[in-house]
């Protein structure tokens, strides 16, 4: 795939009236083949996302992890179970959302993606957002929330408000990982989450 074609809003031409079920399918097909940053030569698999193509509550992530990277799915190891915990306890499935990350491949040793990287990867998940549409967007950590708002706050400037970002409403929170590794978090990310719940059924309301 060339980078021309990475940037096409649908690289592989869905045709009019394509489910955004069937879009999505067309972009994993696109993402599947990228070898647009260093990322495609460490990886086993293309963690593209999964879930409800249709959710009013899309939730980013920063990158895949061992797990993730082995099955091909975001959020499957300890942090994802802590998510799906989480999703639960707001009144969420796991298959009512849609999860994704900023970039598609493992980095190394789990270490922050680069500049170049996010970059390269950055036009799958704008894809992803225009076919989803959600009404709500979670970002889960300061990578994430740093390269979708466009900014370089700290977590703690962030948190605890409804970020207008494009046409979506954004929530930011820690990353489950964070909340594994200090305990002491999983309160205020209790309440960025009920926040979240709560504007989510106001704006369901209006329709």
């Amino acid at each position: 795939m060339t980078q021309d074609s990475l940037f096409d809003p649908h690289p592989e031409s869905p045709g009019p009236g394509d489910s955004p079920a069937m879009e999505l399918a067309t972009l994993s097909r696109s993402a599947a083949g990228c070898t647009n940053c260093r990322l495609s030569l460490t990886r086993s698999n293309v963690v593209f996302g999964e879930g409800n193509p249709e959710a009013g509550l899309f939730v980013i992530g920063e990158g895949p992890g061992a797990e993730e990277d082995a099955q091909a799915r975001p959020f499957v190891g300890r942090s994802g179970q802590l998510l799906d915990r989480i999703l639960l306890a707001i009144g969420f499935e796991r298959s009512d959302v849609y999860i994704g990350n900023i970039v598609k491949c493992r980095p190394p040793e789990n270490r922050n993606p680069l500049s170049d990287e996010i970059e390269s990867c950055k036009p799958f998940l704008m894809q992803q957002l225009e076919i989803v549409k959600p009404k709500v967007v979670l970002l889960l950590g300061r990578v994430a929330a740093n390269t979708i708002l466009g900014n370089t706050l700290s977590l703690s400037a962030m948190r605890g408000r409804i970020i207008r970002w494009n046409q979506f409403d954004c929530v930011v929170t820690y990353h489950p990982a964070a909340l594994l590794r200090n305990p002491n978090w999983k309160r205020p990310c209790w309440e960025d989450v009920q926040m979240l719940r709560a504007h989510y059924d106001k704006v369901c309301l209006k329709g």
